[in-house]
């Protein structure tokens, strides 16, 4: 099987063990429960050891076997449950959805962004990049601002004429 753990990559945790019971559904809800699969995980294992082996992890299957299926020979219910667990990988489920809520959305809209946050996107939500964290020095010699800016020229000219 494809599911490994920390330990050397020959021996299963017994959260792995697990979850390798509800993927390959040996797990039925029915005649075999996650209780079931971690009793017999603490019965295999030896006292002081937090993993199985892999002779280990066979003799849990074959203790499963008999409970899952009951009807049949011994045999017969081994083989089933080997046929369950052959060359199944780890399901992934969940794990790379995003979420998309109302709240996230009302953070991330950059047209409601204020102050010096809204100056580092442009009107239609790209960001300007260095340009928008950079102060930019603004050579005029008028303060940021000021209604009047340009008009000092146009004064001075006024009075000398």
């Amino acid at each position: 099987t494809l599911f490994r753990s920390r330990a050397t990559g020959k021996e299963l945790h017994g959260k792995n063990w697990s979850k390798l019971c509800k993927d390959c559904h040996v797990i039925d809800g029915k005649s075999v429960t996650t209780t079931d699969v971690d009793i017999v995980f603490s019965k295999v294992k030896a006292k002081s050891c937090r993993t199985i082996t892999f002779d280990q992890f066979k003799e849990c299957l074959q203790e499963l076997a008999r409970k899952r299926f009951k009807g049949k020979s011994k045999e017969e219910a081994i083989e089933e449950i080997y046929k369950l667990v052959e060359g199944k990988a780890p399901v992934i489920a969940g794990v790379t959805k995003t979420v998309s809520s109302p709240t996230v959305t009302r953070l991330t809209d950059v047209s409601k962004f204020t102050g010096s946050h809204k100056e580092r996107f442009d009107p239609s939500g790209r960001g300007l990049g260095k340009a928008g964290r950079e102060d930019l020095v603004d050579q005029s010699g008028y303060v940021p601002g000021y209604k009047h800016a340009g008009t000092y020229d146009k004064k001075v000219q006024g009075l000398f004429k």
